[in-house]
């Protein structure tokens, strides 16, 4: 039976049938929603959401008298209230469950609010995916129906005083609707497994009993679990076990630096699907066949603004200035990078989530994600994106046909200038100094800025190849074993420090 045909709860279906309007008008039904819901908690008050509802033009209003808030202010002065167990701070209520989140450069966790409300958005939108999987051409229908391996941390939430905290996969299980459990892989009791080696270990030992369709995941991690598969039954590839294997939903990095050794893993090609699943809320996904993008859920449970990622609204740290300009979703235009900033029902209000994106196709509302606000590279003006980045890998794994699963790169002072020095995991024998000729190259012509800044301050550019295991090693040293963490491409800060430490200490 494929999962399309299964009945729906009522409160899903209707969702479903909301009307198409414009995103504009979609954004603000859904700030008007949020905030009539909100404007009885001590935020709403402060912040006089009445007043804000009241008001001709209700998203204006609300720029004006809402702050804007990163984690550490949000949690300073509201989000602390919450864990005490006092409810009616910024959603309804008191918060019964937080999602930990480190991000990949923070060492201390982060305690993101989630909620009934957000948790029922979320659904709502995976539902949406789902039935958007009715457009592709050529869809193998039956592999809909097949089992659902989630590669995530684990499901094992953490029992405090009053609330529940733990990754947000343990969180959407333990919530997640009776009619999906048939089709849940790895099951609850492996998906509970904290040590990521033995659920690793456990999810090879039972993949023969599976009839996998769909693989969801980190891109690092996926493979790797694909490789031990393969290698443990000596497989051709994974296709011999996993027939059925249809389709790789992936996110929170971009794929293309791990295509094409994800690709020899495959015994015929698959869908790719990309997907905006943060804790603090599903924000976008791919809902059609070769879309340039992701669509973002503009009619649902989360608000959007958009701060241009520029000198004016950031220091060179990637911290926000004072008074930032911030644009609606009509406001944008293609081709620009703007920092996210969302307001959800979780009671998360103007939170800088962290991310840039970029729209590519506005009518739609697509948008690609291009890095973090605090990971490019600008020491003298060249302006690296991690996007940028991703690109030079990616054209030099096909000149070279090497794989590239991992990167990062660090700025690091050079005689009196500077230099970029790129760590490059790669199993493949290729020369370094070619390698990082032919990074330099691209990146000159994917970046005007960075051209021109190799021609003045930058004055170097090293690079040194390592093996996939280290990268692997050095997160697992930081804690960061597991499903949702992803390596870091760029290295600021006490991260480097302890990276240039593991690699001294890896050479003694």
């Amino acid at each position: 039976m494929a999962i399309i045909d299964i009945k729906l709860p009522k409160y899903i279906t209707k969702a479903l049938r909301l009307p198409e309007n414009n995103p504009r008008r979609q954004q603000i039904k859904v700030l008007k929603k949020l905030l009539r819901k909100a404007r009885f908690t001590q935020f709403g008050q402060k912040y006089k959401f009445d007043e804000i509802l009241m008001s001709k033009h209700a998203g204006k209003k609300f720029q004006e008298i809402v702050p804007v808030y990163n984690y550490n202010s949000i949690y300073k002065e509201w989000w602390h209230k919450t864990l005490e167990g006092k409810p009616d701070i910024c959603w309804p209520g008191k918060i019964k469950y937080y999602a930990l989140s480190s991000g990949t450069s923070e060492a201390a966790s982060k305690y993101i609010p989630v909620t009934n409300d957000l948790l029922n958005g979320n659904k709502i939108v995976m539902i949406k995916q789902l039935l958007s999987l009715r457009g592709y051409e050529n869809i193998p229908v039956k592999s809909i129906g097949k089992g659902w391996l989630t590669l995530g941390g684990s499901t094992e939430l953490q029992k405090n005083a009053g609330y529940y905290a733990g990754d947000l996969s343990g969180i959407t299980q333990k919530k997640a609707p009776f009619w999906f459990q048939p089709f849940y892989k790895p099951g609850k009791k492996i998906a509970k497994e904290k040590d990521w080696q033995l659920k690793l270990e456990e999810i090879v030992r039972k993949a023969p009993e599976w009839d996998i369709g769909f693989i969801i995941g980190v891109p690092a991690w996926i493979q790797m679990l694909l490789e031990m598969i393969i290698e443990k039954y000596q497989l051709k590839n994974i296709h011999e076990i996993w027939p059925n294997l249809a389709f790789f939903v992936h996110g929170g990095v971009s794929f293309e630096p791990y295509k094409r050794g994800f690709e020899k893993l495959l015994g015929k090609p698959i869908n790719y699907i990309e997907t905006y699943l943060s804790s603090e809320g599903f924000l976008a996904y791919q809902n059609r066949q070769n879309a340039k993008g992701m669509r973002l859920v503009t009619s649902e449970h989360i608000f959007m603004e958009f701060i241009p990622f520029n000198e004016k609204n950031f220091d060179s740290e990637g911290e926000i200035t004072t008074n930032p300009e911030t644009l609606m979703i009509h406001e944008v235009e293609e081709g620009k990078d703007y920092a996210l900033m969302i307001s959800t029902s979780a009671g998360t209000w103007r939170y800088l989530i962290g991310d840039t994106i970029r729209f590519v196709d506005k009518e739609r509302s697509e948008i690609i994600i291009t890095g973090r606000t605090k990971h490019f590279l600008s020491l003298v003006g060249e302006h690296l994106s991690v996007e940028n980045m991703n690109k030079a890998i990616k054209l030099v794994g096909e000149e070279f046909n090497i794989s590239i699963p991992e990167f990062t790169v660090a700025g690091v002072p050079y005689q009196s200038f500077f230099a970029h020095h790129w760590y490059i995991a790669c199993n493949d024998k290729i020369d370094a100094d070619t390698l990082a000729l032919k990074i330099d190259e691209h990146l000159k012509v994917l970046n005007d800025d960075y051209a021109v800044e190799r021609k003045s301050a930058l004055k170097e550019i090293f690079l040194t190849i390592l093996t996939e295991d280290k990268f692997m090693q050095f997160m697992k040293l930081k804690g960061k074993i597991g499903g949702q963490h992803k390596f870091p491409r760029v290295l600021k800060g006490k991260m480097l420090e302890d990276w240039h430490l593991f690699l001294n200490d890896e050479l003694k």
